[in-house]
């Protein structure tokens, strides 16, 4: 490959130049002993896999090692977990493993907003970097379309109810719902940051143009149909999980679902192609599967069961990449995706940055667009001292569910001895490997240490236990997440939470659901003003979704919107196009 240094070139400029030294995707798959009939082609560099085909043909080989991606509380900018997921596939591609990984499809909102894409930075991008960051194959948009279908579906059953009579529903083979328009269970979806659209109106206009009603938007990673698609394991169970989705309520409270209206059959429709894993690589041609949705904050936030089930059949190692810090992705990584699919992790990467441990022991402010101030480039080590706490906690959580915890220390060229050997000497305390990385500047060659140290970690054999059991009640299984992973000395419930959960209580299908939290990621308390380790706090539950398609109870913690907004100064303004050669660029 032309020989690049990641410091003179923005992330752009490097995935342009490595792509031309892309290998074709069937030879990509060919590594994994994937079959031409298996592979499903969008163009020279991108692939769907038949995964039922696959899976039926390897149901006895035996899984591979399985690696879990997470990260401590992280600044607005994030720490490099798929930079390092990235890295790590890559530095086990180094040591001589057969190896694979699994990220989650970049949502438009962060693309086009403060954060960018979620292909990973420096040497350690997934490429190609434009169609991963722009729509990839399509699974999010028809996330967006369902997720959308059973709200028309929704609204004009509404509509034809108020306007018309029984004898009009009889005729056209419809029996009234009686749909109170007070109490819908969702919303709209779109994949962008838009503020705008959290309240809105709708059907102002005549008879013809709807029923006015309130409603609002929600960013498309965070629908229950991203959810589905990130637990579903096979057709059949996405277009079961579709028809219990809850899309409104009756006048007398009993819910209306997509079956109800009739409509799932044509959401799976939509859906059934996204079901098959995509296959992308590496810059050094390593295999990388993409499925499934960000935002472990507000949604499930993990790469897809199926496509973990897929590698762990193709490689002998597979790195799998969770949300936000251990507290919220690793969380539900290991009690909600592991509980679900029966997968048992052999170890988990805790990523942390120097930076990241300063701004937790006092440091300034960390604000997306603005050149960081000079504590964060100059040696600190009193405020990674004081910092270190964080790292603790979430080392803590991990060895909580019995999985080997390895340190990744994500190298930036401004890291000193003395800082890098404070957060050695804190992690090493507890129990936990500590490997110093250097992938964003130096590709595999640079992940050696770390994926050296994954591979020890991943040969001990611990014993995996779920934090709580299928049986503890709603308020057993948030108490015990607030208390044992997120610090708080007790939890607080409003009366709308307190009144779902009191109905929950009787419902004998949520009973077997598991709790998916809703929290800010940019702290270890609901509040993300607090940094370090929080103590002495409430964790404050507001209201509780139910999400009967997923099989997800959904408590939200604090202040916390199913759609983020848009800044100032977002990305789209550097986005742009060569008119001359048609190649994106500014794309981060």
């Amino acid at each position: 490959m032309t020989h690049i240094d990641p410091t003179q070139m923005q992330d752009w400029e490097i995935a342009a130049i490595a792509a031309r030294d892309m290998s074709p995707i069937s030879s990509v798959s060919e590594t994994l002993g994937i079959r031409p009939g298996e592979l499903l082609p969008y163009g020279h560099h991108i692939g769907k896999i038949d995964y039922l085909r696959v899976l039926d043909r390897l149901s006895s080989a035996p899984n591979g090692k399985y690696i879990d991606v997470t990260a401590i509380t992280p600044t607005p900018l994030g720490e490099g977990k798929t930079t390092t997921t990235i890295g790590l596939v890559d530095g086990l591609g180094k040591i001589g493993k057969s190896v694979t990984g699994a990220i989650r499809q970049p949502s438009g909102g962060p693309t086009f907003n403060i954060k960018g894409s979620a292909a990973g930075g420096g040497l350690a991008q997934c490429l190609p970097l434009t169609e991963f960051s722009l729509g990839l194959t399509g699974d999010i948009d028809a996330v967006t379309n369902a997720h959308n279908l059973a709200m028309i579906a929704l609204t004009s059953r509404i509509q034809h109810e108020f306007n018309y009579g029984d004898s009009f529903l009889e005729k056209r083979g419809l029996t009234r719902l009686d749909i109170d328009p007070r109490n819908p269970a969702m919303g709209w979806a779109i994949d962008f940051s838009a503020q705008a659209l959290r309240e809105i109106i709708l059907g102002i206009g005549g008879k013809m143009d709807g029923f006015m009603m309130k409603s609002g938007f929600q960013i498309t990673v965070s629908s229950e149909v991203m959810a589905i698609l990130s637990v579903a394991r096979d057709l059949a169970d996405l277009r079961a999980r579709m028809g219990r989705m809850v899309v409104g309520y009756r006048k007398n409270g009993k819910p209306v679902t997509a079956e109800d209206l009739e409509v799932a059959g044509a959401m799976t429709a939509i859906m059934h192609k996204a079901m098959n894993p995509n296959l992308l690589q590496t810059i050094e041609g390593n295999p990388v599967f993409v499925h499934a949705g960000p935002f472990a904050n507000i949604a499930i936030g993990q790469s897809s069961i199926i496509a973990d089930r897929l590698a762990l059949k193709l490689a002998d190692y597979h790195v799998t990449e969770s949300g936000f810090g251990a507290d919220i992705g690793f969380e539900k990584f290991w009690n909600l995706k592991c509980r679900f699919s029966g997968l048992t992790p052999d170890a988990a990467v805790i990523v942390c940055t120097i930076r990241a441990l300063k701004m937790h022991g006092g440091g300034p402010a960390v604000k997306p667009g603005v050149k960081a101030e000079a504590a964060y480039s100059e040696p600190k080590p009193a405020l990674v001292e004081a910092g270190v706490d964080n790292l603790r906690a979430h080392i803590e959580t991990v060895k909580k569910s019995g999985v080997s915890p390895v340190v990744c220390i994500n190298h930036f060229h401004t890291d000193t001895h003395e800082e890098i050997e404070i957060v050695r000497r804190a992690a090493e305390a507890l129990g936990a490997r500590v490997a110093v990385s250097k992938h964003w500047a130096q590709g595999g060659a640079g992940a050696v240490e770390l994926a050296e140290a994954v591979e020890e970690a991943c040969a001990e054999k611990s014993p995996f236990s779920l934090l709580y059991k299928d049986s503890d009640t709603l308020t057993q299984r948030i108490e015990r997440i607030a208390r044992d992973v997120y610090g708080a000395d007790g939890v607080q419930y409003s009366p709308e939470a307190s009144r779902k959960i009191d109905e929950l209580a009787t419902d004998t299908e949520a009973a077997g659901f598991g709790t998916c939290m809703v929290k800010t990621h940019l702290s270890l308390s609901h509040d993300p003003d607090l940094k370090g380790r929080p103590r002495g706090w409430t964790l404050p539950i507001r209201d509780v979704l139910i999400y009967r398609g997923a099989g997800l109870l959904v408590p939200v913690a604090g202040d916390i919107k199913l759609m983020p907004g848009t800044s100032s100064d977002p990305a789209f303004r550097r986005i742009d196009v060569d008119t001359a050669t048609g190649s994106v660029q500014g794309l981060f």
